[in-house]
């Protein structure tokens, strides 16, 4: 396997073997989750239509680190897809917030449903927040989507009446200390199990094969400039990939290149003092036509102040003033479709850029944290008794 032209021998002495893999496997990894849905499909109706015809449900979409900005992702989508339904909510809480204060995360008396991601499903917060919401919501039903059929997670609640355990192949449960296929994998996972609209993976896999070829020059390019920040902007559930984009960034460079992530408007709000000659800026542009506007304002606006460099990732060639410069990305998708269709594809780039940039820096990609300080699964956390449950 070659990826951004690094042969395997190369990613094996420079400790990339796993992440170059993983990342450069998710066409073909969507098309086997999208299968694997559709032969799911019967037993994930019968789970989910009965709760998601109950007028006033909770759905909570949690996880921790990553796996919380899945949640991020969808929580706008699903919303979008259900709020024609009277008091019906969708929140993304990540399971951080609801270990450290149940109280002002779940709601007795409410019926939720709480939909956790987690790629080992051995996280410590992951399984404290299903035994809070269980002592502390009274009828708490529970989906499961995760990459471990080993995992406490999954045995936990695999036989539970009030469950269902979504298990994904094990192509999904990345090696590397980075989540890149496990991240997109559960992301469509969960979107096609709410059967939200999305092209096929065919579809989603096509674009991403088409970026990984077509971009390959231009990221190792911009691996060898000397950014010392980089910004990744996105509106709405868009957010939630700008998240999960620069927390790669982070990791992977061992906090050597610092990242961070807003949305467009936000980013004015005093997040833009961040800028300087040495930033990176990408703007993931949104497929809504109202939101656009105000991402294609910002663009602009970034473009003539002149601070950093500035790149656009988009589904459709800009006409006048706002037309694609040379360092924007062309999205291969339609140009109708979701913004959550565009979260996978234009992650890829994010990946890619936070891979060639560890290993610009001198860093192993596949085990960043040279000192130790982050671990592949979360360690050092105490899970304290709740006084009520």
């Amino acid at each position: 396997m070659t990826l951004l032209h690094l042969n395997p021998a190369e990613l094996d002495r420079r400790g990339a073997p796993h992440t170059a893999r993983e990342i450069a496997q998710q066409p073909a990894v969507w098309q086997t989750v999208q299968t694997l849905v559709q032969s799911r499909r019967a037993a994930l109706d019968a789970f989910l239509q009965p709760l998601l015809a109950l007028p006033d449900l909770r759905i909570v979409l949690t996880g921790a680190g990553s796996s919380a900005f899945i949640g991020q992702c969808l929580a706008p989508a699903l919303l979008q897809r259900l709020g024609a339904r009277p008091g019906i909510r969708v929140e993304a809480v990540a399971t951080t917030d609801i270990v450290s204060n149940p109280a002002q995360c779940l709601q007795p008396g409410v019926p939720t449903l709480l939909v956790s991601f987690a790629r080992s499903g051995n996280s410590p917060e992951s399984l404290a927040a299903v035994d809070l919401a269980d002592a502390a919501v009274g009828e708490c039903h529970h989906l499961a989507v995760t990459c471990a059929a080993d995992g406490t997670l999954a045995r936990r609640l695999g036989d539970r009446a009030r469950a269902q355990v979504l298990l994904l192949p094990d192509e999904t449960h990345d090696r590397a200390f980075a989540m890149t296929s496990s991240f997109t994998g559960m992301l469509l996972a969960a979107a096609w199990a709410f059967e939200l609209p999305l092209p096929s993976a065919r579809t989603l896999g096509a674009a991403a094969t088409q970026l990984l070829a077509s971009e390959a020059d231009r990221l190792v390019a911009l691996s060898e400039q000397p950014f010392e920040r980089v910004v990744v902007l996105g509106s709405n559930g868009l957010k939630g990939l700008a998240n999960e984009a620069a927390l790669k960034i982070l990791e992977l460079t061992d906090g050597r290149l610092v990242a961070l992530a807003d949305s467009p408007l936000g980013f004015r709000h005093g997040p833009k003092t961040v800028l300087n000659e040495r930033t990176l800026v990408l703007i993931l542009l949104s497929n809504d036509s109202y939101t656009r506007r105000y991402d294609l304002d910002l663009l602009r606006e970034l473009r003539r102040q002149g601070r950093g460099r500035v790149i656009a990732l988009s589904t459709a060639a800009l006409n006048g003033a706002d037309a694609l410069a040379e360092d924007d990305v062309l999205l291969d998708l339609p140009a109708n479709a979701p913004d959550l269709a565009l979260a996978p594809v234009a992650l890829v780039f994010g990946q890619c850029l936070a891979l060639l940039a560890s290993l610009q820096l001198g860093i192993t990609p596949d085990n960043p944290s040279a000192s130790g300080t982050v671990t592949r699964v979360v360690s050092g956390v105490t899970i304290h008794p709740h006084p009520q449950g």
